[in-house]
């Protein structure tokens, strides 16, 4: 997988700005009414923006700073271990549904701003070491990183495409 990563932290932002600016072009785009309306799995835009600030966050918090996993994603310890992605994403909806879109993209902007710049200061060195001290996970920091950035942005920018072209 090294083969396909940004060689540098350079390349890293832009690959992720660049995926950042089409999400946002896509945002902007959606009027009030597309963008609470559900999709037919039940998210909506926002719950989907929502959704992608709480996993950059995590990715922030857990990998970049070594936070307990169960704390970076604000989930008591012993629940957290019982949990799957699928569980996780349920909570996150339901944590999240209720605010405005407004607070969303507040949220969603200001995390964003804050990884980007918490990866201007990280030695790309640093991102290319693994992400578990031992185990059988073999990605590195920077699989991570993408994942849950750029790949992510343009997974849930198609995801919201395909919702508000049916709205």
């Amino acid at each position: 997988m090294a083969e396909d990563l940004p060689g540098s932290t350079s390349e890293l932002l832009a690959l992720i700005e660049g995926e950042w600016d089409a999400l946002m072009h896509v945002v902007e785009g959606i009027t009030p009414g597309q963008i609470t309306a559900p999709d037919t799995g039940g998210w909506s835009p926002k719950d989907n923006l929502a959704h992608l600030a709480a996993w950059m966050k995590y990715m922030k918090d857990s990998y970049l700073n070594k936070m307990p996993g169960y704390q970076a994603m604000g989930i008591e310890a012993s629940r957290f271990q019982q949990m799957d992605e699928n569980a996780i994403n349920a909570a996150l909806f339901e944590r999240n549904r209720g605010r405005s879109t407004e607070d969303v993209l507040a949220g969603l902007r200001s995390t964003y701003a804050d990884v980007t710049q918490t990866l201007k200061g990280i030695p790309f060195a640093d991102l290319m070491k693994p992400l578990r001290e031992s185990g059988p996970d073999k990605r590195l920091v920077i699989d991570s990183v993408v994942a849950n950035t750029s790949d992510h942005f343009r997974e849930h920018r198609e995801t919201i495409q395909k919702a508000v072209s049916r709205i």
